[in-house]
């Protein structure tokens, strides 16, 4: 697969230090063209949130963050019996230490990357956390669709195509824990897990709390 050329996209600029290429380069081995088209997109999305409500926001962590954010995924960063999401950022926050960022950005991007399908939290902390969130949540639901103009989801589509994506991205987030479902107990990914795993239900929190070994 071959990597973009393409320096700016709908008005955002891409990152082109060395940390972003060897990022993206990472992206381009393990991942596949659907995700990487995804995480671009996702980026960008979270760049142009991030200026229309005018927040102030490290780019590069910010991209560092798309990358990485679904390489929880794939099977050379996949674990037994993590979460894929924590599973990424531990993949993005070993890369920013070997590469001496400080931790507390290093820290970010971590939980930028773990928090990004955890409804109601992301949206509150750092504002390159917050972006991501906004970021996926536009390109997976539409969320904040109707901010976009007709030129930039254009530009965007042009830059980084869909390619069937409300089909394909559900068979990939199942792909990348088709063998660890428990994990998604308690996050939006337990309906990916439900609808691919025929009788596969997930645990019940409050059956757990009524059946724990506590009297009462």
């Amino acid at each position: 697969m071959a990597q973009t050329l393409l320096k700016q996209v709908a008005g955002v600029r891409l990152p082109d230090s060395t940390l972003a290429q060897q990022a993206t380069e990472l992206l381009l081995e393990h991942g596949t063209e659907f995700l990487y088209n995804h995480s671009l997109r996702v980026y960008v999305y979270g760049v142009l949130n991030g200026q229309r409500a005018q927040v102030k926001f490290d780019p590069e962590l910010l991209y560092i963050s798309a990358v990485f954010h679904d390489l929880g995924l794939t099977k050379h960063y996949c674990s037994k019996h993590k979460r894929f999401e924590v599973d990424g950022a531990d993949a993005a926050r070993s890369f920013l230490q070997s590469h001496g960022i400080p931790a507390h950005d290093a820290q970010v991007v971590w939980d930028a990357i773990a928090l990004h399908t955890t409804i109601g939290v992301a949206e509150w902390k750092e504002p390159e956390v917050a972006l991501l969130y906004s970021g996926v949540g536009l390109d997976v639901m539409g969320d904040g669709y109707e901010h976009l103009s007709a030129e930039q989801r254009e530009q965007v589509l042009a830059a980084f195509p869909r390619t069937g994506f409300k089909d394909n991205i559900l068979q990939t987030f199942f792909g990348g824990f088709a063998h660890k479902p428990e994990t998604t107990f308690g996050n939006i990914k337990a309906d990916v897990a439900e609808r691919f795993i025929p009788g596969y239900k997930s645990p019940n929190f409050c059956e757990l709390v009524l059946n724990s070994p506590w009297s009462e």
